[in-house]
């Protein structure tokens, strides 16, 4: 089974989460939001191998410790082309009393759907799944999980009522692309709990299966 660990950052209570191949400690780092200095400790604990740092979206919450990982790890920095500016909104910035630009890096993959990343013995596919923010995505793994950022959540759905937001575009991307993967994957969200495929498309009081 692959290693799944989750740090649990700042005011917003952010799922950072680093994904790692059990045979080789290759590894993933998705999203990390805050409080650099423990999600890098965890790392070591656990004695991983960044190999890529991915963004499922780019709200500040997600995308606050960037620049400190990145110090330590250097690797590729993945995001959608359509929330990569937010890495530079110096409005977000000045509202959150945070330096701009919020990331200094810029993205070295700008991802797409169907797009894979593969460490180890794990692969990640892209599913672009607009609606929290135009270019939020998330990440699946088979036959294990998805990571699905600030789309899904334990019956609940990502807020629409940000710039960017769309409730038309949450719901269709959660029924056509999440909805249809595998009933038995493990949902990783970006805040709170997991949960699963089966349970969301049938608990779920936001978005239902359509019949």
């Amino acid at each position: 089974m692959p290693i799944i660990a989750c740090v649990t950052v700042g005011d917003f209570q952010e799922n950072c989460y680093l994904y790692a191949c059990p045979q080789t400690h290759h590894a993933v780092i998705i999203d990390p939001g805050d409080e650099a200095e423990r999600i890098l400790k965890r790392i070591q604990e656990l004695e991983l191998i960044p190999q890529y740092i991915i963004n499922t979206h780019g709200h500040i919450d997600h995308i606050g410790a960037i620049d400190a990982v990145s110090a330590v790890y250097p690797v590729p920095l993945a995001i959608h082309p359509d929330d990569a500016v937010m890495y530079t909104d110096g409005q977000v910035a000045k509202l959150y009393g945070r330096s701009s630009p919020l990331v200094q890096r810029k993205p070295d993959i700008l991802l797409k759907e169907g797009d894979r990343l593969a460490f180890g013995t794990l692969t990640l596919e892209v599913l672009h799944t607009p609606g929290h923010t135009p270019g939020g995505v998330c990440l699946v793994s088979r036959p294990y999980c998805v990571f699905s950022g600030d789309t899904l959540f334990h019956r609940s759905i990502g807020r629409t009522d940000l710039p960017g937001g769309d409730f038309e575009q949450i719901a269709t991307s959660i029924r056509d692309k999440l909805y249809t993967l595998e009933d038995d994957l493990v949902v990783f969200p970006g805040h709170g709990a997991p949960t699963t495929i089966l349970e969301e498309k049938y608990e779920n009081p936001f978005v239902t299966v359509e019949e």
